[in-house]
């Protein structure tokens, strides 16, 4: 491990410190028929009365920088001799990487949010709109479900397209040399 990835594990550490030290609550309202609508971020040893941990959104937050922190020590390992030529690597690798991580950020930052009188027990909750985490959502709730699914399609898609932009080994055949194996093989086949 470089320097460079020791630092990005740093970070990634004290980010997790800062996530429980500062955990996503929800208001607990007997207006509201005890439906739990987002209310912020507070000190994790304060008294919050009429507020419940939102383990769902912490558990998002959480997994979130843990892949970004594998996504930094990914970006920042050192290249082999053999990349070291081609500026660092494959390039579209590390631009996936790089892209994947900043949707994940984005997605924390503007989650899915439903009012809480639009409240429904479906499978899928409809939801109102994207808004600022930060903001004032006192009126809205989380809608975990999507933000899961939001996260889980980016992961894929990140996935799948690490694995299209990787540099094909030396044993590995270019399309061309495929075809000429299967006309030999159709060839061996006729005879």
């Amino acid at each position: 491990m470089n320097t460079s990835q020791r630092i990005a594990v740093f970070v990634a550490v004290a980010n997790l410190l800062l996530l429980a030290a500062f955990p996503p609550f929800d208001y607990v309202s007997l207006q509201r028929g005890n439906v739990p609508t987002f209310d912020g971020f507070y000190f994790a040893f304060g008294l919050h009365p009429n507020r419940v941990l939102n383990m769902d959104f912490l558990l998002l937050e959480i997994i979130v920088v843990l892949i970004n922190a594998c996504i930094a020590v990914l970006l920042l390992r050192a290249p082999a001799a053999s990349q070291a030529r081609k500026l660092g690597g494959n390039w579209r690798q590390r631009s996936v990487l790089l892209l994947v991580a900043i949707n994940l950020v984005l997605m924390l930052l503007f989650p899915p949010f439903e009012y809480y009188s639009a409240i429904t027990k479906a499978a899928l909750p409809t939801f109102e709109g994207f808004y600022f985490v930060f903001g004032d959502n006192s009126q809205r709730q989380l809608v975990t479900p999507i933000l899961y699914i939001e996260v889980a399609l980016v992961l894929i898609n990140g996935a799948l397209l690490w694995l299209a932009f990787r540099d094909k080994t030396p044993d590995e055949l270019s399309a061309e040399q495929v075809r000429a194996l299967a006309q030999r093989v159709k060839a061996a086949q006729r005879k």
